[in-house]
C-alpha cells in the first residue's frame, strides 16, 4: 500500500485528481478517517480528474451527492449516520457499493464492512498535523 503524505488541502487535492484520472466505470472507493482528516478534499480532486465541472460538497447532511459530466458519474456517499449494512440496504445505498454505472467513493466505508480483499479500494487519510495527510492506499 503507498502511502502518500500531503502538505496541504491542495495537494490532498491534487492526489484526488490524479487518481481519478486513472478511475473506471465500476470502481468503489471506500474512505476512511477522522472528520477533517481531507476524505472530501480527496473527493473534490478526484471529481475533476474524472471531468466534472460541479462543486464537490461535504456530503455531512446528504448520504449521497452525484457528479455528472465527466467520463463517468461520480457518486460520493456518507455512510457516517448509518450503524450497519441493514441500514445502508434500506437507504437504498447498497447499488452504489456492489455494481455502480459510475464512480463511487464512500466515505466511512466501515460501515459496510466490506469483506478484505473485495472489489473496494480502501483509502485511509490520517491527520498528521494541522495541514499534513498521510493518505494510505491500495494498488
Amino acid at each position: 500500500m503507498p502511502t502518500v503524505v500531503t502538505q496541504s488541502p491542495e495537494e490532498t487535492e491534487q492526489l484526488g485528481e490524479i487518481l481519478g484520472r486513472q478511475a473506471q466505470a465500476g470502481s468503489v472507493f471506500g474512505l476512511t478517517g477522522d472528520l477533517g482528516a481531507g476524505k472530501t478534499a480527496f473527493v473534490r480532486g478526484f471529481a475533476r480528474g474524472v471531468g466534472s465541472t460541479r462543486r464537490v460538497h461535504s456530503p455531512t447532511f446528504a448520504l449521497l451527492h452525484e457528479y455528472p459530466g465527466g467520463r463517468h458519474p461520480v457518486f460520493h456517499l456518507d455512510l457516517y449516520r448509518l450503524n450497519s449494512p441493514d441500514d445502508i440496504r434500506a437507504a437504498g445505498l447498497d447499488e452504489y457499493l456492489e455494481s455502480p454505472d459510475g464512480i463511487t467513493l464512500a466515505e466511512w466505508i466501515e460501515r459496510w464492512n466490506p469483506a478484505p480483499g473485495g472489489h473496494i479500494r480502501h483509502i485511509h487519510f490520517r491527520c498528521v498535523d494541522e495541514h499534513r495527510r498521510e493518505i494510505t492506499h491500495d494498488e
